[in-house]
Formats: C-alpha cells, sequence, structure tokens
C-alpha cells in the first residue's frame, strides 16, 4: 500500500487522491504520465516525484507556468514534507499526505491505552516526592521570630533613649531650682549659663 498520496484541492478532479506508489511519479497533461491532469496550465511532463528514502523528492521539469511548494516556486529538487502544498501553475493545488492505513490505525489505537496507563502510574510516585519536600514550609515560621527579635532590640533603644531625654530634663529642673543660681556656675551648666546670658563669677 502506498505511503503518501497527492489530494488535489484545486483544478481538473477536485478532491480526488492519487496514490504514490512508484519511485518515480511524473505528473503532467500527457495521457502517458503517472498522473495525469488536462489542464492547460500544465505542461505536458509538467514535474516528477523521485522517493528518497522514506518521503518523495519534487523536481520541475522545465515546466512553463512553473512548480510551486507552499506557494514558492522550485528552482531545484526540493523534499517533501505531509502536509504541503504542491501546486503546478495557477490552477492546480494539490496535498501531499500520508495515506491512511485503518489496520495500522486500528492496531495503534488499540496500543495507545497501554502505553499511557504506565505513564500515569509513574506519575503517581512523583506526587509524594514533591509532598516530601512541603515540610520544609515551616522555614517561614522563623521569620517572625527574627521580626520579634528586632522589636525587642527597638524597644529598648527608645526606652534608653527616653531615659536620657528625662535624666537631662530632671537635672536642668534641679539645676534651676535654685533659687541663688549657684548651681549654674557648676561645670558644665556654666557654659549653658554663658549661653543663655548668665554671668558667673
Amino acid at each position: 500500500m502506498a505511503q503518501f498520496q497527492l489530494v488535489v484541492r484545486t483544478g481538473p478532479n477536485a478532491g480526488r487522491s492519487y496514490p504514490l506508489e512508484a519511485a518515480e511519479v511524473i505528473i503532467g497533461r500527457d495521457v502517458s504520465n503517472a498522473i495525469s491532469i488536462n489542464d492547460a496550465e500544465i505542461s505536458r511532463k509538467h514535474c516528477k516525484l523521485t522517493l528518497h528514502g522514506n518521503t518523495y523528492v519534487v523536481e520541475d521539469l522545465g515546466s512553463t507556468n512553473g512548480t510551486f511548494v507552499n506557494n514558492q516556486r522550485l528552482t531545484s529538487s526540493k523534499v517533501l514534507n505531509p502536509g504541503d502544498n504542491l501546486s503546478l501553475g495557477e490552477n492546480i493545488s494539490m496535498l501531499y499526505e500520508a495515506a491512511m492505513d485503518p489496520n495500522a490505525t486500528v492496531v495503534s489505537s488499540a496500543k495507545a491505552p497501554r502505553t499511557v496507563a504506565p505513564v500515569k502510574k509513574a506519575e503517581a510516585p512523583a506526587a509524594p516526592a514533591y509532598s516530601g519536600q512541603v515540610p520544609a514550609g515551616p522555614a517561614p515560621a522563623a521569620k517572625p521570630a527574627r521580626k520579634g527579635g528586632s522589636k525587642v532590640v527597638l524597644i529598648v533603644i527608645i526606652a534608653v533613649v527616653l531615659c536620657l531625654i528625662l535624666g537631662c530634663i530632671l537635672t536642668f529642673v534641679w539645676v534651676d531650682a535654685d533659687a541663688t543660681g549657684a548651681r549654674w556656675c557648676m561645670f558644665p551648666f556654666n557654659l549653658i549659663g554663658r549661653m543663655l546670658g548668665g554671668v558667673c563669677q
């Protein structure tokens, strides 16, 4: 059975399939060709498909209106891939595709569930491996502890600053409470007294 086929999209016999069974397939207007298409756009021997390995290679045979693959005109031979659009002139368009084998489809679909089932079983151990990493989650709990420690340090610093300010205020109240003003003449209050306009002997 042919592995590949050409399906006419536009032009004479649109929708017709041409199985590619020979190692060399010539397409043209001449009735002696493997694929004969009666259209004025097509030369008598328009292009040639040659089997190379697992696919066909197409080359133009000096046609008048050119051979195109995916809308690009051939200037040399080109490997065809399933899904490529082969155009002859402006009127003829054919799709190059792999020929369908109904028996192969049934076999592959029958094997498909067997292939899929082991994949699902293989994925099952992956979930515990991931969930095993979840206990690493308590690590963020350590961050609140650090924040709490930094809060304690901040509170201690604020308390020390407030104590210094309160100490300074109480000291100045004590110095100013002396009616004679003698305390203002003691070091270092005499410096502050001079700044405030006081005179100490």
